[in-house]
């Protein structure tokens, strides 16, 4: 009987780590997705009255809605990594302990977190740099520059959820 109840509890908290890492590669796609809707919408508002005054601009403001949807697509790139680490896409499910499941999605934190809020303020970064190529189109590579920093910070939380989701070694 308490081997049986072993067995169970010991169950209980391996089924717990998948959960955890589910809960992490989660998070990442939809904080960061969320940032970049976020930031995409707002971009998007600034670029729809360019439009409306000179469509003849809508290559220049279409890249620069474009900017702040890459947030979402690291997060996509974290959850992918820590379903395939953790055998959901793939290999099959591999054993993880309720601590291996905290720390993928400790993991996985820094890319949610910071796609959410990069993603937002990358938007409005954007849409002042559509204000810029609506009186100065001939701008637009240095207003460009301008969204590309608030990028830098998200790029530097992808690679940390990376390397970290690639460092936790699994049985």
């Amino acid at each position: 009987m308490l081997l049986a109840a072993a067995t169970t509890m010991g169950d209980f908290f391996t089924s717990q780590g998948i959960v955890y890492a589910i809960l992490g590669a989660a998070l990442a796609v939809l904080l960061a997705g969320a940032g970049s809707a976020i930031g995409v919408g707002i971009a998007g508002q600034a670029a729809a009255g360019v439009m409306s005054e000179d469509p003849s601009k809508f290559a220049k403001v279409l890249v620069m809605q474009l900017l702040p949807g890459t947030q979402g697509l690291y997060g996509l790139l974290i959850g992918f990594v820590t379903l395939s680490k953790i055998g959901i896409i793939g290999s099959g499910a591999v054993e993880i302990t309720a601590i291996q499941g905290l720390e993928i999605l400790a993991a996985c934190l820094p890319i949610a977190i910071v796609g959410l809020i990069s993603g937002k303020y990358q938007g409005k970064t954007s849409a002042a740099s559509i204000g810029i190529i609506a009186k100065k189109p001939d701008q637009f590579a240095k207003a460009m520059l301008l969204p590309a920093m608030v990028e830098t910070y998200a790029i530097l939380a992808l690679l940390i959820s990376f390397l970290a989701v690639n460092g936790i070694a699994l049985k």
